[in-house]
């Protein structure tokens, strides 16, 4: 009976081990493909799973995280006959455990090969210099193409990048000269519009000298012509106050002269007065008027009176 005992506790600790040995925990991001007597059972996603012991293994520990592989630089020809060494990088991610592991012989070779492939083909339709500037258009065409071949391996191509781009050492030569000159001759055209502004800039400033030069000396003119003017206007304007003095001074003697009624005797004697004046002057003739002529000769006939 002891003998029995030992056995089943035997035997129930070597379930027990046999049991722990099966059991497995599936971590994040990780995926077990499942076989069963050879052929695909399952795909364990994250958790604790029971595998069935000698009926069922463990085909393939699948990761579903984003991976990354870079494949070696690979010889290119151009479309005109260039011939570069390109490396490049692609970013893939696998979708279908089951399909990665039973969709081909080896995926990342397969990606690989099919990569290069397809980087010539694309390159050979393509110059030197397209080829240098046109890195987004040839990353967008392989991981298309890429993308589209490896549905059926359960990949997903995110991305592909051209890591370097190579060209042979006597191109690399012809490039930094022309580069070099490139500069240059951007160098001598700013320059040039450096010194070409600078010039409209003077030029612009002594014209605007001129310009204001000669606002400032019409300004100058027409102050002093508007001077000159005001001068001339006051010396009107006293010329003018000064006859309209003089003619009422004319005016206020005829009036006295009107309001003492002079008698002719004294109107004649005033114009003797007036002639003597004339007289004292350069004159070398003198016309006297018959009317003071005669009363000239009264005035001589009154003084005869007188002395008899």
């Amino acid at each position: 009976m002891e003998g029995l005992f030992y056995v089943i506790v035997a035997i129930i600790l070597l379930a027990v081990f046999i049991l722990a040995l099966n059991i497995k925990i599936v971590p994040q991001s990780k995926a077990y493909v499942i076989e069963r007597l050879g052929s695909y059972s399952t795909t364990w996603q994250t958790g604790l799973h029971v595998k069935i012991p000698v009926f069922e293994r463990i085909a393939k520990i699948v990761s579903l995280k984003e991976q990354v592989v870079d494949f070696k630089p690979q010889p290119v020809i151009t479309k005109d006959n260039v011939t570069m060494q390109i490396d490049t990088v692609v970013f893939y991610q696998i979708t279908d455990p089951k399909l990665y592991t039973y969709g081909v012989e080896n995926p990342i070779s397969a990606i690989e090969n099919l990569t290069a492939t397809t980087l010539r083909n694309i390159i050979g339709e393509l110059e030197l210099d397209h080829t240098l500037t046109s890195r987004d258009t040839i990353n967008a065409k392989i991981r298309g193409i890429l993308d589209e071949a490896t549905d059926p391996w359960g990949i997903k191509v995110n991305r592909v990048e051209l890591k370097n781009i190579l060209p042979p050492r006597e191109i690399q030569d012809a490039m930094e000269k022309q580069m070099k000159a490139e500069r240059e001759r951007r160098e001598a055209i700013l320059r040039a519009e450096g010194d070409k502004e600078s010039k409209i800039l003077v030029a612009q400033g002594q014209k605007e000298a001129k310009i204001l030069a000669a606002q400032a000396d019409k300004e100058a003119a027409i102050l002093q012509a508007d001077a000159v003017r005001e001068r001339k206007i006051r010396e009107a304007d006293g010329e003018a106050q000064a006859i309209i003095a003089i003619q009422k001074a004319e005016a206020q003697g005829i009036s006295l002269i009107n309001e003492a009624s002079p008698t002719q005797a004294v109107i004649a004697l005033r114009s003797l007065e007036a002639l003597q004046k004339v007289a004292d002057g350069q004159a070398t003739k003198i016309i006297i008027p018959s009317e003071i002529q005669s009363v000239a000769g009264l005035a001589t006939g009154i003084k005869e009176l007188v002395k008899e």
